[in-house]
């Protein structure tokens, strides 16, 4: 194999450091096709899968590789890869064998909840393994420069993405419909396969804490929220959404409440995302606005996002790690009503940098108007 990409020898020089801290003689990392789950195999191989799955087996002592199963000998472009790739029937079996063959005993798995099929897992029975998806997420939630510059495209698309679907949108058209002009934009500019967009739709004073699939028997009201997640070329996940309502709209009183508040913590996540503070510390200032105002939040705060969609840490209450600099967050309050109807969701990808947040879309919060 030629040498790794410099960026490639970072990525697994700051995994290996993480499994040194926990005495892993080796780290077996599980992604599949399902969106959201296969970029940890890209992050270590450079590899993107487009069907099944694969693993990537990382040594503390030699190269790492790439393992398959035998069906799955032509799912994506493998001349990607910059590892040794191997194929077996059962690629738990070919796992355990080279464990044995190199003398592993304590080995590490990242998606071993939800993503490693049970074959797999039995087959390693005799080796210690422990579940890994918090470490390697923490090993990878400071970016480089390089992978800023993908994160930075992938914020790009998705903020002309919002704006396409702004500009398709009217009351009465189906939401397949409005969803498709931004979908053509994504595809066009390289996200692939890469996106996962849905839209929440209530009454035409409010929406619904309800994730909906746009589909083309609904029509739209008079106010949506959009929620436009995208990984680019680079395969950086981000996520960027504003609500949006038309020239007639009336807003519903909670809905109006809740927009105040999420005034107040997007200038509240300016100062809280800064290298020291905890997750827990941002939680409570960007959170503080709506539960004054005697709202919940329903989906996580805020979470770390990189070629993995929802990445720890998680924004939220007790979560005590610290932020560095360069990591990268998707900050979405899930705004919902004492009643539970009325709700408020909107999307921005954070920075943080050494003077605090910083907000990458460059789209005002505020409710748009159409």
């Amino acid at each position: 194999m030629a040498a790794l990409t410099p960026e490639l020898q970072r990525r697994h020089a700051n995994v290996r450091a993480a499994m040194a801290d926990h005495s892993l003689d080796a780290l077996v990392v599980a992604g599949s096709e399902y969106s959201g789950f296969e970029g940890a195999v890209t992050y270590l191989s450079g590899f993107q899968i487009v069907h099944r799955y694969a693993y990537v087996v990382v040594p503390a002592d030699g190269d790492a590789f790439v393992v398959f199963p035998s069906e799955a000998r032509y799912v994506g472009e493998h001349g990607t890869a910059e590892l040794e790739q191997a194929f077996h029937d059962r690629p738990g079996e070919l796992i355990a064998q080279r464990a044995r063959d190199a003398g592993w005993r304590r080995v590490g798995v990242y998606g071993l909840d939800y993503v490693m099929p049970v074959r797999d897992y039995r087959a390693l029975e005799g080796l210690e393994v422990v579940p890994f998806d918090v470490e390697l997420d923490l090993a990878r939630a400071v970016k480089s420069e390089a992978e800023l510059e993908s994160v930075r495209d992938s914020v790009r698309i998705n903020t002309r993405g919002f704006e396409a679907f702004l500009e398709a949108y009217a009351p009465g058209k189906s939401a397949a419909e409005v969803m498709a002009a931004a979908e053509e934009w994504f595809v066009a500019e390289g996200c692939g396969r890469l996106t996962m967009n849905m839209v929440l739709t209530g009454t035409d004073t409010f929406a619904r804490p309800e994730f909906k699939i746009a589909r083309r028997e609904e029509a739209l009201g008079h106010f949506v929220l959009p929620s436009l997640e995208v990984a680019g070329p680079g395969m950086h996940w981000v996520e960027v959404s504003r609500a949006i309502a038309s020239a007639e709209a009336t807003i519903s009183p909670d809905t109006a409440h809740m927009l105040d508040a999420y005034l107040e913590y997007f200038e509240a996540a300016r100062s809280a995302l800064r290298p020291g503070a905890t997750c827990h510390d941002v939680h409570r200032a960007v959170s503080k606005g709506f539960l004054e105002r005697g709202y919940h939040l329903g989906h996580v705060t805020g979470h770390s996002i990189g070629m993995t969609m929802i990445e720890h840490p998680k924004i939220g209450e007790g979560v005590e790690t610290e932020l560095h600099e360069s990591m990268v967050f998707s900050m979405h309050p899930h705004a919902i009503a004492p009643n539970g109807e009325d709700c408020l969701y909107m999307q921005e990808t954070w920075l943080v940098t050494a003077d605090g947040g910083e907000p990458l879309s460059g789209l005002p919060m505020q409710v748009f108007t159409r």
